[in-house]
């Protein structure tokens, strides 16, 4: 009986945690750049359960029952990455990657010293004329130096050559990652590797497109969907241990009563 209760109580939790991963894909709908999560969803090992045969004299003689599911658990939540939609925005800092042979590829940030990945592009000038995101982290070139300009009057050819009044600024540092399903997803569309083991160059692996920004890849019927799908998962488990705490109230306050 008790393990009903943990059977159930683990897919409430495992569906709470996807209801959780579908609203913030919800909630960044409109995020430039945003890759949405997706659940792993894993069933607990089963266990074997087997009897002794009270009949029998031989020790140790085993008779298999069946097996019996423990529950479920969210294993992990991986972004999918795939390309998302380029959208105009007329505006010379907002920059787009486009993926051009299958791997993902990201714009290169320091973030306290650390290369962050982000495929962010809205992107501006602060107060000293370093290009940074929407947070203030300054986005680096190839070489790993911060860019630094003297307006946004500035041009960026598809290789991610940065020109300012004719003359080569520097040029967009674009890394790719061979495994992406290796990133370890932050906050603000930031990306980090698990050691913070730089990403290799991107190469020719991509193009990049100035007035333009990366749309997310949150198809917003789907995801109302599926939160509908785990609502209802939820609340049939929630059923399903409400039903044991009857059958455990009955066995206790009935079945183990004693007559006086």
């Amino acid at each position: 009986m008790l393990r009903g209760f943990y059977t159930a109580a683990s897919g409430m939790y495992a569906q709470q945690r996807k209801t959780d991963m579908l609203t913030n894909n919800m909630a960044n709908i409109n995020t430039p750049g945003f890759k949405e999560d997706q659940a792993a969803i894993r069933a607990f090992p089963e266990m074997l359960l087997q009897r002794i045969e009270a009949s029998s004299t031989q020790t140790g003689k085993v008779k298999q029952i069946g097996t019996l599911n423990t529950g479920v658990y969210m294993q992990e939540t991986l972004p999918r990455f795939i390309q998302g939609d380029l959208q105009e925005s007329s505006l010379q800092t907002d920059l787009a990657l486009s993926d051009t042979d299958g791997r993902p590829v990201f714009f290169t940030v320091d973030d306290d010293g650390q290369s962050k990945y982000t495929r962010n592009g809205r992107f501006t000038l602060d107060g000293d004329g370093l290009l940074t995101t929407a947070a203030g982290l300054p986005v680096l070139d190839v070489n790993g130096n911060q860019i630094r300009l003297n307006s946004d009057q500035f041009t960026v050819s598809n290789n991610g050559m940065i020109e300012e009044n004719g003359v080569q600024i520097a040029q967009l540092g674009i890394a790719v990652a061979e495994n992406a399903d290796s990133l370890i997803k932050e906050g603000d569309s930031l990306f980090r590797t698990e050691n913070n083991t730089p990403l290799p160059n991107a190469g020719q692996a991509f193009t990049v497109a100035q007035g333009f920004i990366e749309g997310s890849t949150v198809d917003a019927s789907r995801s109302m969907t599926e939160m509908l799908t785990a609502f209802r998962a939820f609340e049939a488990n929630q059923k399903i241990l409400q039903a044991y705490d009857k059958s455990m109230e009955k066995a206790v306050n009935e079945i183990g009563r004693v007559n006086g």
